[in-house]
Parts: structure tokens; sequence; C-alpha cells
């Protein structure tokens, strides 16, 4: 038991160690020289990002069939959460529009990629770019549409992400190969995303404002706790494969997403009690995750 107990510790620690590491050098990084990180996450979203999900669809190992209950599950994770967490949004004394994106949102992309991938190894990165394009997906239209019911969802058609996906699943359909140069090509530039990720979060953590920390608090025990309680309710029905449901676990209990911050900002909708919600989670998840990493591993 004690052998066991040491190896379940020893690979949370290898799992754990290289992202918080990587988001440590953002933080000091940042703290001692201030970083403005904008055009980095605005070329990452633009560029890099999707070089990563046409790099992984486009692979000759790649069968999106595969991960069809997987999506269809984290997607009800989403939804269902926001649904689960609505009624208490009076009781916490926050509105809806500001407190449920955050919830239903979560860092399936800078944290939930580079930790499926370093739990499961490279094997999981299919599965986990899936996890992102799904929550992604629910978050530039049902997340922008929360905001504002005026949203054009057309809009979402000119986005790069976007734009990489439809080609990426047109490629898995399609069983066309790349030529080599234009491959590695691909991959290098979507080999820069994960890390530029976590150095970003690192910096935006030099940011975290503790003054609203009451309901970053509330933030940082329903965003996980929603996701994995409604991940054990649907596995009977979806019965997903040990792996996946390992995958399913992670996703459910990935903190409030950095996008939720800029996506509040943009709509003017109280910026600063979402990123008391967004900092005080992420930095809740370093409890959670080594939790749920126990359980899965």
């Amino acid at each position: 038991m004690d052998i066991f107990s040491f190896s379940v510790a020893e690979r949370i620690f290898q799992t754990i160690f290289p992202l918080l590491a990587i988001v440590c050098v953002g933080y000091f990084y940042a703290r001692k020289r201030p970083t403005d990180m904008a055009v980095a996450n605005k070329i990452n979203i633009d560029i890099f990002t999707p070089a990563l999900i046409f790099s992984v669809m486009s692979a000759e190992s790649f069968d999106l069939q595969n991960y069809y209950p997987l999506a269809l599950a984290a997607g009800l994770i989403v939804i269902l959460s926001g649904v689960l967490i609505w009624p208490l949004c009076r009781l916490i004394g926050v509105k809806p529009k500001t407190f449920l994106p955050p919830m239903m949102f979560t860092n399936s992309g800078n944290l939930g990629i580079p930790l499926i991938v370093l739990a499961f190894g490279e094997a999981a990165l299919p599965a986990a770019v899936v996890l992102f394009l799904v929550e992604n997906l629910l978050h530039f239209t049902l997340g922008l549409y929360i905001l504002d019911n005026k949203t054009k969802l057309l809009n979402l058609l000119k986005m790069p992400m976007i734009i990489a996906t439809i080609a990426g699943i047109f490629w898995s359909y399609s069983h066309f190969t790349l030529p080599s140069a234009l491959q590695t090509f691909i991959d290098m530039l979507g080999q820069i995303a994960i890390p530029l990720m976590l150095f970003a979060l690192g910096v935006r953590m030099t940011s975290i404002d503790f003054t609203h920390w009451k309901i970053g608090l509330w933030g940082a025990i329903l965003a996980p706790a929603s996701g994995l309680i409604l991940a054990l309710l649907l596995q009977p029905f979806f019965k997903l494969e040990p792996a996946h449901f390992g995958y399913l676990l992670i996703f459910a209990a990935l903190p409030p997403a950095v996008l939720n911050y800029m996506v509040s900002e943009r709509y003017n909708q109280e910026p600063h009690l979402v990123a008391a919600i967004v900092l005080i989670g992420n930095i809740g998840s370093l409890l959670f995750i080594p939790v749920v990493l126990a359980f899965v591993l």
C-alpha cells in the first residue's frame, strides 16, 4: 500500500510540477519586470493554438468518432453546471451573468491540456484537445449569449480556432496526409501554445485581488464540485472507458478560465468580481487537482 501511495504521489508530482514551475516563472518574471501579455495572448489565440488544434486533428492517429461520447459528456457538464449553480447565485449575493460563466467555462486550454497529457501521456493529447474544443465552442456561443443575447454567432466562423477546428475535422475524415515539412512546421507552431498559455497564466496571477475573496472562494469550491458531481452522475449513462472517464474527471475539476475575465471586461460585466473568481479559483485548484489525480491515476 505504501509503495502504491508513493507511486501515485510521484506521478502527481511529475504531473503538477512542470505546470506549476512554468506558471511560477511567468509570475516571478512579471513581478520583477511588469509584463503586458496582451499581444502574446492574441498571437497564441490566433496562431499557435489553432496550429495545435489542426496538428492534433490532422494526425493519422486521430479518429474523431472515438471521442463523441466524451465530447457530449463534457458539453453536458459545461451546460448543466450552470443550471446546477444558478439557484445559488441569490444565496451568494452575485448576479448570474457575473458568476455563471466562470463556473461553466473552465481552464481547459492552458491548464487542462498539459495536465491531461502529463498525467496520461501523449496518447491523451487528442482527447485533451477535443475537451478544449467543446469548452471553447460553448464559451464563444452560449457564454457570449449569456452576457449579451444580441451576440451574432455567425462571427464565430471568423475565429482562427474555429477555422482550424473545421479544417481539422475535414482532414480527419478525408484521411489526407500533409507533406512532412508542412506537418513539422504546423507541429512546431502548435508546440508553442501550451507553455505560452502557462506562462501567461503566471503573469495574470500577479494581478490577484483579494478584495472580493468570499465570492472567489465560493467559485473555487463550486466550479470543481459541480463538475465532479455531474461527471459521476453522467458516467452510468455514457459508460466511458476508464481512460476517457479519467480525462472527463480532470476536465470537470478544472478552475475557471482566465478568458472569463477578458470577456467580462469586454462586456463590462463586473470584471473586478470575475477577476477574483478566476484567480482565487485557480489558486484553489492546487488543492482540488491533486485529489482528483490521486483518484484517476
